[in-house]
């Protein structure tokens, strides 16, 4: 497994992952889940089989004809008894329920929409090979959703975020003894993000062998599995060569010789540690913004249209596959490119 690359690492516990939550499920959902395994990645899939087992333990909670039923024993032909107001009841149960630790969990308008979704997707497989003869989710309108607040660091905030990286300056004292050893790895990580707006599991996914100082650019995986190589410049450059420097002197643990970015442990960063680190220095530059490891992508398409004008681009580099999804983002850039055309063209000379 060592020898495998990240990626495929991460497909392969997760695929691994999936075959334990579908055993939870009732026994026709394999073969769901074997239907759209070409089209989804494993990733999709977990968050499917989460979302089936949420519905079902709706089922067998909330609606007469499922009470108290054992999961693993409901059957296919069963779901053709509900009916677009049992799938509305099941959205109103969504938003405020508990789990089987007595916790209570609340979702939002994007967790409901997402978990319809999916239950739309499993229906449509059935309905489509006609193994079930109705399709209640396809009568039920989708929650409303409201645009959040696109967030992003100004220019001064970039240069001040780095700076703050540098120098260190805010941090707690136990935080100034950790920043001592990782300020390098820490620079040459916040730069790939901000040069880049590579996703932060393209990030820690980098093994020294993917970065082409050369022609300076760097072998990525996208979503979906697709290698695309993304160009840096020069900040970016000299960052990067500065921790690879530091980096040769560091000895990794068995299994973690290719990783780019290191851990305090010697083994890969992980997502959750990047997350961290962002949350820390971007707390002392700008604590009313949440900043994320998202936002700092965010950040640098803002810049880059900022730049050049070019939503496609964008949205080439960004790896967005529907250009849609790109303009959804940058709309105020937009409205901010056509106020500035109102005095370009002049009707009379002064």
């Amino acid at each position: 497994m060592s020898n495998l690359p990240y990626h495929e690492q991460i497909d392969r516990n997760n695929v691994l992952h999936l075959r334990q939550l579908i055993q939870a499920l009732p026994p026709f959902c394999s073969q769901f889940f074997r239907g759209i395994e070409p089209r989804t990645s494993s990733r999709t899939r977990i968050a499917y089989a989460f979302d089936l087992k949420v519905f079902f333990e709706f089922l067998i909670q909330e609606h007469p004809a499922f009470y108290k039923q054992d999961l693993r024993q409901i059957k296919l032909e069963q779901l053709d008894e509900l009916r677009s107001v049992d799938i509305e009841e099941y959205m109103e149960y969504l938003k405020y329920r508990f789990n089987e630790k007595n916790q209570e969990i609340i979702n939002k308008e994007r967790g409901i929409m997402r978990k319809i979704c999916s239950l739309k997707s499993f229906y449509n497989y059935f309905f489509r090979l006609e193994e079930l003869k109705t399709n209640p989710p396809a009568l039920v309108q989708l929650p409303k959703i409201h645009d959040k607040e696109i967030i992003r660091l100004d220019i001064d905030e970039v240069a001040l975020l780095l700076d703050a990286v540098e120098q260190g300056e805010h941090l707690t004292e136990k935080q100034k003894s950790y920043h001592a050893k990782t300020k390098i790895r820490d620079l040459a990580l916040l730069t790939l993000l901000l040069g880049t707006g590579i996703r932060v599991s393209e990030c820690i996914g980098l093994n020294i062998q993917d970065i082409d100082f050369k022609n300076g650019g760097i072998q990525i995986h996208r979503k979906g599995g697709k290698e695309v190589t993304v160009y840096f410049g020069t900040e970016v450059e000299y960052a990067l060569k500065d921790y690879l420097e530091q980096r040769k002197s560091i000895v990794p643990e068995l299994g973690h010789e290719d990783a780019f970015f290191l851990s305090l442990q010697n083994k890969r960063i992980s997502v959750r540690s990047v997350e961290n680190l962002v949350k820390k220095y971007a707390r002392t530059v700008t604590p009313l913004k949440r900043i994320t490891p998202h936002k700092l992508r965010s950040t640098y398409g803002t810049n880059l249209y900022r730049e050049t004008g070019d939503i496609y681009l964008v949205a080439d580099v960004l790896g967005h596959s529907d250009v849609n999804t790109t303009k959804k983002h940058y709309a105020a850039m937009e409205d901010e490119r056509r106020r500035s055309a109102r005095n370009v063209v002049r009707l009379r000379e002064e």
